[in-house]
């Protein structure tokens, strides 16, 4: 009976919490999708759900071992999910709820469609013809944390994205070429952007200041980056501070899509 009367008690704020918590899982998910974050994650729900196994059970020992762990688990999760933590914070921070549309637009599963309308095909194709002239070029795509403290580094633009306006851009003797340029909503918001750049990572020496610019964003943010080589003319993706393996140019489009989405 007790369980029916705290049915009957649901009230409006009970619904609004209730939606808070999806939205903040939501987030936490969107954070975390692709990442080692979320093995780890895993991991942590299952030592929590063992612990609360071998407490009913009374085993006193593993009881006492696990209950040590959890009692340093707010630490650790802060040490462990640092990265991520860094990313909700800076898309919080960075959501301007005074703009149009500024709030409502980092809410994007409340839409039928996705907010990011990204041409991923344009941008890959640009960057394969800029390859084969060994054209170097370092393309940052925004996704849910908002990137306007980069746009501030370099000049801020509003053109639609296009494959000649790409290669125009990064062509060698273009004044606009150098440092990189910010896309979102396949709109080129600035261009000679200054990027954090990632010193204490070892990469292979044949990668410059471009990938390790493109390793730094990623890793302080949620973007993405496409870089082209000025030296051998591949093209690389680069994610969560991570270099991503693809066979041919139609895998490329397609991971861009699928984490743009």
């Amino acid at each position: 009976m007790e369980i029916f009367d705290d049915l009957l008690k649901f009230t409006v704020l009970d619904v609004i919490d209730i939606i808070l918590v999806a939205v903040l899982l939501y987030y936490v998910y969107k954070l975390i999708k692709g990442t080692v974050a979320i093995n780890i994650f895993v991991g942590i729900v299952i030592t929590y759900l063992i612990y609360l196994l071998v407490d009913v059970l009374q085993m006193k020992m593993l009881t006492k071992i696990l209950g040590g762990f959890m009692s340093v688990g707010l630490i650790a999760l802060i040490v462990v999910f640092q990265p991520e933590i860094r990313k909700f914070l800076l898309m919080i921070g960075s959501t301007n709820i005074g703009k149009k549309g500024g709030l409502l637009k980092r809410m994007s599963f409340l839409k039928t469609e996705g907010v990011n309308k990204t041409d991923a095909d344009i941008i890959v194709s640009a960057c394969v013809k800029m390859g084969s002239s060994k054209t170097g070029a370092l393309i940052v795509l925004e996704r849910n944390n908002n990137l306007d403290f980069l746009v501030a580094t370099g000049d801020e633009m509003n053109i639609k994205v296009t494959q000649p306006i790409l290669e125009s851009i990064f062509f060698k003797n273009s004044p606009l070429h150098d440092g990189a340029i910010i896309v979102a909503n396949n709109t080129i918001k600035a261009t000679r952007v200054i990027l954090p750049v990632n010193n204490e990572k070892k990469i292979p020496e044949h990668f410059g200041l471009r990938h390790r610019a493109a390793i730094g964003v990623t890793e302080k943010t949620d973007a993405i980056a496409l870089v082209v080589s000025e030296e051998t003319g591949q093209v690389s993706y680069i994610k969560n501070g991570e270099f991503v393996i693809y066979k041919n140019t139609q895998e490329l489009i397609q991971k861009i899509l699928e984490d743009l989405e």
